[in-house]
This record gives structure tokens, sequence and C-alpha cells, in this order.
């Protein structure tokens, strides 16, 4: 798993989240938040893409908003994995937030809320 140093800057890790393939992308969030709940944030129906994705059976995501989600989460999953461990990263993706009017991070992400779901995660990281 690539994990973010400590040290490292928002803009760095956003830098970073930009610049990975999607097979990268795509197997550190299914390591850290599991197949499934990367195949809800991606908003794809079948979590079998998210294997082809880390496998490099498919290469690219066709869905432009598929794809902005996904580079979301794993620029969060980063930003959190500073200070946090993966089992404390996928219990906050999971858990209701209340930066997020008491919606998950992963179905803020969902929803198109990558913004909110990416200040909630700073929110968290400057609350411990």
């Amino acid at each position: 798993m690539v994990a973010a140093e400590r040290g490292i800057g928002f803009q760095e890790i956003h830098r970073r989240a930009t610049a990975a393939s999607i097979r990268e992308v795509a197997a550190v969030l299914q390591e850290v938040l599991s197949r499934k709940l990367t195949a809800y944030i991606a908003g794809v129906r079948d979590a079998k893409t998210v294997s082809r994705w880390v496998s490099g059976e498919v290469a690219e995501v066709r869905d432009y908003e598929a794809e902005r989600r996904l580079r979301t989460a794993y620029e969060i999953v980063q930003l959190l994995l500073i200070e946090e461990s993966p089992r404390t990263v996928r219990a906050w993706f999971i858990g209701l937030d209340p930066y997020l009017d008491d919606a998950s991070p992963a179905e803020a992400i969902a929803e198109g809320r990558q913004r909110e779901a990416l200040a909630a995660a700073r929110a968290f990281l400057a609350s411990g």
C-alpha cells in the first residue's frame, strides 16, 4: 500500500492523487476500504470492475465522474493515512460525519460531494 508520509502537504498529496494510475488508485482503495465500498464510491454496479482496474485488465475509467470520485477517495485515504491506521480510515469512510450532515464520507463522495468530503477529512485530522 502506498501510504502518505508525515510532513507531506495537502498540495503534494493532491498532486500524487492526480498522477496515480487507475490501477494504483483502485488497489489502494480496495486494500483500505474493500472492493465493495470502492465500487459503491465509484458508482459501478459490479464490484468485479474494481478487480479489473487493480489487475490492469481495464486501464482506464470511461466515466469522468466515476474517476473523479475514485481520485478524491484516494486523495482522502492518503491524507488520513498520514495520521491514522487503515482500520480507522475505513471506519471514517463508513461512519456518519457531522461535517457532512451525518452522511458517511463514502456516501457523500458517491453523491458527488467531493469537496465536502475532502473538507470533512481535513477537519477530522485537525480535531485529532
